[in-house]
């Protein structure tokens, strides 16, 4: 049986008043999704650089790197360089997470992943070597990084944390 002009025009009005929002609905969700996916794979890839720097951290135990050392004086200078040199990795690594996860306008799933690097940031900060070090490091990097960078420093100052903790 054949639909009449009538009932063909009805449904033409039914797909466009329900079917196509519904389309524009479902493609907007997994366009979200998507997004979310390629958020998780950063964080992902973050965390295994980070993991990669754990392993200079290993091969330069001599800096005492995570443990820190109350007077950085006792360092020579070959080591000195050396720290020099791996903090500046460790700037140039969270500016590029600062860059590829941070957003004024975060989601709650962004927002958590980002805290990871934050709490990595102010751990950091904590040591008063590599705190003295960051605002040479800045130079040459992203501006809003920077901005973001010394705010964190002027909070780290602020709580008065021990040297090299």
């Amino acid at each position: 049986m054949l639909l009449d002009l009538e009932t063909w025009e009805l449904l033409s009005y039914v797909v466009t008043v329900v079917g196509l929002p519904f389309a524009i609905w479902v493609f907007w969700l997994e366009q979200r999704k998507e997004r979310q996916n390629e958020r998780e794979e950063i964080f992902l890839k973050l965390l295994d650089e980070y993991n990669e720097f754990a392993k200079v951290m290993i091969d330069n135990a001599d800096l005492c790197l995570m443990t820190g050392r109350p007077d950085n004086t006792s360092l020579t200078p070959e080591q000195r360089e050396k720290q020099f040199i791996i903090f500046d990795l460790l700037v140039s690594f969270f500016e590029r997470a600062y860059i590829l996860i941070y957003d004024e306008d975060m989601d709650k799933k962004t927002r958590r992943m980002w805290s990871t690097w934050e709490d990595f940031i102010e751990e950091w900060l904590e040591r008063d070597d590599f705190r003295q070090a960051v605002p040479e490091l800045l130079k040459g990097e992203d501006p809003d990084f920077g901005v973001f960078m010394r705010a964190k420093i002027v909070v780290a100052d602020a709580r008065g944390v021990s040297p090299c903790a």
